[in-house]
């Protein structure tokens, strides 16, 4: 059903994206075009990636999903940066991590919790995610806010810099740990389903797909981003607001769905692993990768959040770990996690 849909939306979405560019179509009218088509777009870029993650198996697969997981986001903010919203990017990571964290995490537990009185998940996986998300999160993002209250702007950045290579080298090493010297270590029931699964489209198929669609998502979102100002305006949405809850939520939409799928299905060692996976791509992979790229616009980026991001993200940083450390869960404690989500939400809408 949801395939129907997003080709549906994918066939009126880009037309009508073009068409509505040219004729100076209302912000708002555009915003929602924009946001419905590159969503419709990340579902399949998703399937693209799965198919080849199939064909190629599991330790080319995990290289793949790392790269293509938060692919959306990364164009979005890219565009966002040379536009020099830096406070819409900084937001926009923050939301990620916390709409990673908190509401896919929260709803595939509560879902799947709704079927199933107990699921269970590697136990080992959660405890081993705990300590990146500390280091990801808390070390590296707390790090640079700290002591940029002492620095002035180039020597923030400058650290922010050296945080950002540090981490990128990191992930890089994370990825050579999980996929290469210790993969039976990391088993999990994703390897195997995909050890029985067929590939949907061939990998020429799947390619082309994936191609198409990342430059389909880059031309929506160049134009998508310079939405923002006028639709903040209109709704009264604060820059930080589009960030945290919208450019997040719509750059994620497609993966948020698969977790929350794996989880009513109660394949939960998945669920688990797209949304702490996907927060740690976020915060060692992506974050350091913009603050790279910020470097060839006119405004760079310093890996500097504010004090209500900071503190929000650390927060569901600690509530996870609490929530996963025992290995299993129930809809209670994925109620718990979009309670935070939603407290957290309201207050970044009223700042």
């Amino acid at each position: 059903m949801f395939n129907r849909i997003f080709f549906i939306a994918i066939l009126i979405g880009v037309p009508l994206s073009v068409i509505g560019s040219m004729l100076h179509w209302p912000a708002v009218l555009l915003f929602l075009i924009y946001c419905a088509t590159i969503v419709a777009l990340a579902g399949y870029m998703g399937r693209a990636t799965e198919s080849l993650a199939i064909v190629a198996g599991p330790r080319i697969g995990g290289l793949l999903n790392a790269t293509f997981g938060n692919a959306v986001e990364l164009i979005i903010s890219i565009f966002a940066l040379k536009a020099g919203l830096i406070s819409v990017v900084l937001a926009s990571l923050t939301g990620s991590v916390l709409g990673n964290l908190l509401l896919v995490g929260g709803l595939s537990f509560f879902i799947g919790g709704l079927k199933y009185k107990q699921q269970k998940f590697n136990v080992y996986d959660a405890r081993h995610n705990a300590g990146l998300l500390i280091f990801a999160v808390v070390v590296a993002f707390v790090f640079p806010e700290v002591f940029s209250y002492k620095l002035n702007d180039a020597d923030s950045l400058t650290l922010s810099v050296w945080v950002a290579v540090i981490m990128i080298v990191l992930y890089i090493a994370l990825l050579l740990f999980k996929l290469v010297t210790h993969r039976g270590m990391y088993q999990s029931e994703h390897d195997a389903a995909h050890s029985d699964e067929t590939a949907e489209w061939s990998k020429w198929k799947a390619l082309i797909i994936l191609a198409l669609s990342t430059i389909a998502v880059a031309y929506v979102s160049e134009k998508l981003v310079h939405t923002f100002e006028e639709v903040g305006e209109t709704l009264g949405w604060s820059e930080v607001f589009i960030g945290v809850i919208i450019v997040a939520i719509v750059g994620n939409a497609a993966e948020h769905a698969s977790a929350i799928i794996m989880a009513y299905k109660n394949k939960m060692n998945v669920a688990v692993e797209i949304a702490i996976g996907s927060t740690l791509q976020i915060a060692m992979f992506v974050a350091p990768l913009l603050v790279l790229v910020s470097l060839f616009f006119e405004r760079s980026m310093a890996l500097v959040f504010t004090l209500p991001e900071l503190v929000a993200m650390v927060l569901a940083v600690f509530l996870t770990i609490s929530l996963t450390s025992d290995g299993d869960t129930n809809w209670f404690e994925g109620l718990t996690l979009l309670a935070a989500y939603v407290i957290m939400g309201v207050g970044f809408y009223l700042l």
